[in-house]
């Protein structure tokens, strides 16, 4: 029976699980983005984003229930001087989680778990503005601007040519 199983327990006792999903948010935070299974993947989501939701408030009380989960003074460092600055202003959805395919041993689906706002690809932005394409021909105005400056042009090559 699954009564009250609200959450993958990934086939680990309850100190086995909290001590790896702790040391995996220490190193997502101190990395940005790490390789795992998707199952460690999304139960590290569910763990990580309410830390960072916290760390959007900088008060000592803040800082200590963070250190409960994380256990190390140097990622709730990280975590409240710049990853919640960067994440200030975005209401959640720290993270994102890209499918990689099936790991070659096992054959266990990988995906990659990185912090959304650290990505220059995928952020807007980070992006600059892009070039309009054109797919359909230029419009007669244009053509004929060009077709005039291009008479203009070449009488003048062709004379300093003789």
């Amino acid at each position: 029976m699954r009564h009250g199983k609200k959450f993958n327990h990934l086939g680990r006792k309850t100190a086995h699980r909290k001590a790896m999903l702790a040391n995996m948010a220490c190193s997502l935070i101190e990395h940005k983005r790490i390789n795992t299974t998707e199952a460690k993947a999304k139960a590290l989501r569910k763990f990580v984003e309410p830390l960072i939701t916290k760390s959007k408030e900088d008060t000592t009380h803040n800082r200590r229930v963070v250190f409960s989960y994380l256990r190390n003074k140097y990622a709730v460092t990280e975590l409240f001087k710049e990853i919640s600055v960067k994440v200030g202003d975005r209401p959640g959805g720290y993270v994102r989680i890209i499918k990689l395919g099936n790991r070659l041993g096992d054959n266990a689906p990988m995906a990659m778990i990185e912090l959304v706002d650290y990505n220059e690809l995928y952020s807007p932005k980070g992006q600059k503005a892009k070039k309009s394409t054109r797919r359909s021909r230029r419009k007669k105005t244009e053509a004929a601007a060009e077709q005039a400056t291009e008479t203009v042009e070449t009488p003048t090559e062709e004379k300093s040519e003789e």
